[in-house]
């Protein structure tokens, strides 16, 4: 069966005022796949999502998802940003944001019908949150306000999906049922882009993994493209690589 491109980035580089972030980035994302964007800090990595979504301007390149343009697919595009950009304060029940989801296949005033609230209870359920669903979201731990979002993304029933630091403040049992559901959405023929910090982990979870620096290191089969050579090219001091067990830990 061919290899079906989900994503296309061609030539993308991006600045913030006089600082360039990505420069000529050339990838090719294919579905049924868990891809792992792997850098250190301020390598590019929320940009380079940032820039396939739409939600900031780039100075060169182009960019197809789902063979078109991003306001054309949106609603088949869902997208868990990091913690810091979520406002815990706002009056939203879990419920309530796992409703949401929802929205992008609704006409404007057209109300939530009895499938869209079984769809959520089921992306609930599914996370093990269904008991907080009348939470307000402030009021979660870590690990539950990511699943939470996660449960989100699920009841939006997108065929990509985004994850901006997923497992930041997460126990280790939600970390492996998220990563659980993750990999059953590959092997459905969806796409999934994880950026990751924890470089132990990365052989175990991703089936592709995204190596970064403001350039692109490598990109590729985790078997192929996540050795020694490139992951120092990408962390350079930032880096210790533990030979005898093969474990690999930024510091």
């Amino acid at each position: 069966m061919p290899t079906k491109t989900h994503i296309k980035v061609s030539g993308l580089s991006v600045s913030y005022g006089s600082k360039r972030v990505l420069t000529n980035i050339h990838l090719n994302i294919v579905a049924g796949n868990v891809h792992g964007v792997i850098g250190p800090n301020g390598a590019g990595k929320s940009t380079l999502f940032k820039s396939i979504l739409g939600l900031t301007d780039y100075n060169a390149g182009t960019i197809e998802v789902l063979g078109d343009e991003i306001d054309d697919v949106r609603k088949q595009i869902a997208y868990v940003p990091q913690k810091d950009e979520v406002d815990w304060d706002f009056p939203a029940t879990v419920k309530d944001i796992v409703l949401l989801g929802r929205y992008p296949y609704k006409k404007i005033l057209q109300r939530l019908n009895a499938e869209d609230k079984a769809i959520a209870q089921g992306a609930m359920v599914q996370l093990g949150i269904d008991h907080l669903a009348d939470r307000q979201i402030g009021q979660l731990s870590g690990g539950q306000q990511q699943r939470v979002f996660l449960a989100r993304a699920l009841c939006q029933q997108a065929e990509i999906f985004f994850l901006d630091e997923p497992f930041v403040g997460v126990d280790i049992t939600t970390e492996e049922r998220i990563i659980s559901i993750l990999k059953e959405l590959a092997s459905q023929g969806k796409t999934v882009l994880v950026v990751h910090h924890d470089l132990s982990t990365v052989n175990q979870y991703f089936d592709n993994v995204i190596l970064l620096n403001q350039r692109l290191i490598a990109a590729g089969k985790t078997s192929e493209v996540f050795n020694d050579e490139n992951i120092a090219q990408a962390y350079g001091p930032q880096l210790t690589i533990l030979h005898k067990t093969g474990l690999r830990q930024k510091i």
